[in-house]
């Protein structure tokens, strides 16, 4: 089995090369050649599926993954119990998690996952990259905001970036030194573009960015930001006239305002940022002039994918932590699980959670393959998310009085479960989107 290829630049830490090592060493000469980014599977492979596991979130089943993929998943979860768990209260009081945690992940290889080897990223696929998004979930850590920088800003630069923008950024992302954003949304503009008022002006070579953005997840610790701005005011729509920038930090004229307080998800940095006569070189823009409409639309799929992987995966969680709790909770001197009403309950919880868990595999299957659609995307974001919301509601239904308390974890889950209906496009808009691809005479 080879070792990924180098990249442009010796900025890129050894990460990859020692996760394919640990998949050499660990296989004992038992498992096939297998470089990232190609699924392989032992012929005599037997993959439980998720309802014939003991619990909801065991290593070693469903049929997606294979053995490889598990021993990564095996080193992604000790990440999450080692380096962010033991920190994520106090993180939550800090409204930030710490820059090392980003510096340790980039270590360890859970940066830039999908991203391609020659420029810098880690060169897996989507399967790899899915592993680290459910291990989040999983954890019930919503602080780093690895997603956005690794699944969402990365792709972008990969996807429309120069060679020079590559190599001089990529790298350092992967290596967690560059942390990256992405802002959309603005006070009077959310899920619709056409509403953007951020404008990036023409002056010689350069362009003059003014404007403000609002809701910038890792907006207060971000070293760039892809900027979404107006520069053809005449267009046919002004989705149409919308071009993307890069903005780095220390740019004179970009500023950060105060860290936004959150009802959850209080760990990850959020912010409103503000850009005043900003010069930007041509070198700035990403992608085309005025085809930022078009990158938008190419990315965001993804993105909902991405947002639905992490809350199937807490809804998971959520129902084993129930579980766990009611198998415990004494009353009426026996434990709750012994109730025939909480039994029902936490049936039809496991149910809903196996049927899902089913349609979220066959997207992340669909998307590894390159056949997912936006309708497709869509549907799956806006079925998770609310499913994560009435499970983390029942999860703490059934914690009683201490599913309250903030000490709980699922108290936790129950407020960070909410924003996932609203970002990445607002569970209203997923219906539209869904309603106009079935109606459409195409």
């Amino acid at each position: 089995m080879g070792l990924v290829g180098c990249c442009r630049t010796p900025a890129r830490t050894a990460a990859a090369f020692l996760r394919q090592k640990t998949l050499i060493q660990a296989g004992n000469g038992n498992i096939y050649a297998r470089n990232f980014g190609v699924s392989a599977r032992r012929f005599d492979e037997y993959r439980p599926a998720t309802s014939q596991m003991p619990k909801l979130s065991d290593i070693g089943g469903r049929t997606l993954f294979n053995s490889d993929h598990d021993m990564f998943r095996e080193s992604v979860r000790k990440f999450f119990e080692q380096e962010v768990k033991p920190y994520h209260g106090q993180w939550e009081k800090d409204g930030q998690v710490s820059r090392e945690v980003w510096l340790k992940a980039g270590e360890q290889g859970l940066l830039g996952v999908n991203t391609p080897a020659e420029h810098g990223g880690i060169g897996g696929d989507w399967l790899d990259a899915s592993i680290v998004l459910e291990e989040q979930g999983y954890s019930n850590c919503t602080g780093p905001g690895y997603a956005m920088h690794s699944d969402i800003v990365m792709p972008y630069i990969s996807h429309f970036g120069t060679p020079e923008q590559i190599e001089r950024l990529i790298p350092d992302m992967t290596a967690g030194k560059k942390i990256g954003a992405l802002a959309m949304t603005e006070p009077g503009a959310g899920s619709d573009l056409q509403g953007v008022r951020t404008t990036a002006v023409k002056d010689g070579d350069d362009y003059i960015l003014n404007g403000s953005k609002v809701f910038i997840t890792n907006g207060y610790m971000c070293d760039v930001v892809i900027v979404v701005a107006i520069t053809n005011p005449s267009a046919k729509s002004p989705a149409h006239g919308i071009s993307l920038f890069l903005v780095e930090e220390g740019m004179p004229g970009f500023r950060k305002g105060q860290k936004l307080q959150k009802m959850g998800m209080k760990a990850q940095d959020t912010a409103e940022l503000f850009f005043e006569d900003v010069r930007l070189p041509k070198s700035a823009l990403l992608g085309k002039e005025n085809g930022g409409f078009y990158q938008l639309m190419q990315e965001l799929p993804q993105e909902r994918l991405l947002i639905a992987i992490m809350s199937m995966a807490n809804c998971e969680w959520a129902f084993e932590e129930t579980r766990d709790y009611l198998l415990n909770r004494k009353a009426f001197g026996k434990t709750l699980s012994n109730l025939q009403t909480i039994q029902h309950r936490l049936a039809a919880m496991k149910t809903e959670l196996v049927v899902n868990r089913a349609f979220t595999d066959q997207c992340i299957e669909l998307h590894n393959q390159g056949k997912l659609d936006g309708g497709m995307a869509s549907m799956c974001k806006y079925w998770i998310t609310d499913l994560q919301n009435r499970i983390t509601y029942e999860a703490v239904q059934l914690h009683g009085g201490w599913g309250y308390m903030w000490e709980y974890p699922v108290c936790r889950a129950y407020v960070d479960a909410k924003v996932q209906t609203i970002y990445g496009g607002s569970n209203e808009i997923m219906r539209e989107l869904i309603a106009r691809q079935i109606v459409s005479k195409k």
